[in-house]
């Protein structure tokens, strides 16, 4: 092997128990998040996903997670991602441009009391901010879920979730595992409830 694979194996691992370890800490940054989403889901509102690349795919993993289901049998929770239409996102990136690609949809699918989780580990994705900023002046509760800075998307969002780290790829499996927390307590709340 041409790299030194045991030396980058060990990297990988050493920067994902870092960031995973300093999890433990941040309770209280997650707590709230998962109240918004129940809050929203026992009302009838949905949760709305968002972001770029690899956050695009966490949009659609975590939607797939609440519409399927996460680990276990339950009524149908409503998620949405805004990252699978080729239709409306290439027609409106042609028409308008790829800055309001998410701020449209926000603008024709978004209810007052939906939750809106726009993700972008650097927190200054553009498109992202102002799908975020259109979901509040829509009055949804807005989530920002980004890498250690948080930036400008965690301050346009009303909760945020800042992964403890600033290494793209690590934030991305912060995301991923807040995400199906968050996931797993919206399905055992339901599963309860309609039990």
């Amino acid at each position: 092997m041409s790299t030194d694979f045991s030396s980058l194996f060990k990297t990988h691992l050493s920067e994902h128990q870092d960031a995973i370890a300093k999890l433990s800490a941040m309770s209280d940054q997650i707590a709230p998040l998962a109240d918004a989403w129940l809050t929203a889901l026992r009302n009838g509102k949905k949760i709305i996903f968002f972001g770029n690349g690899g956050s695009a795919a966490d949009a659609q993993h975590l939607a797939a997670e609440l519409v399927v289901r996460y680990r276990i049998n339950r009524p149908a929770l409503a998620g949405l991602a805004l990252t699978t239409d080729t239709s409306i996102l290439t027609a409106h990136s042609n028409d308008f441009g790829y800055d309001t690609v998410f701020s449209r949809q926000i603008e024709a699918l978004a209810q007052p009391g939906d939750v809106v989780l726009g993700i972008s580990t650097s927190g200054t994705s553009k498109n992202v901010l102002l799908g975020l900023q259109a979901a509040n002046a829509r009055g949804c509760i807005t989530i920002a879920f980004t890498g250690e800075t948080g930036a400008d998307c965690a301050a346009e969002a009303k909760l945020s979730f800042k992964a403890p780290s600033a290494v793209t790829a690590r934030v991305q499996e912060c995301h991923l595992l807040i995400g199906h927390l968050l996931c797993d307590i919206a399905e055992q709340s339901f599963a309860a409830s309609s039990s």
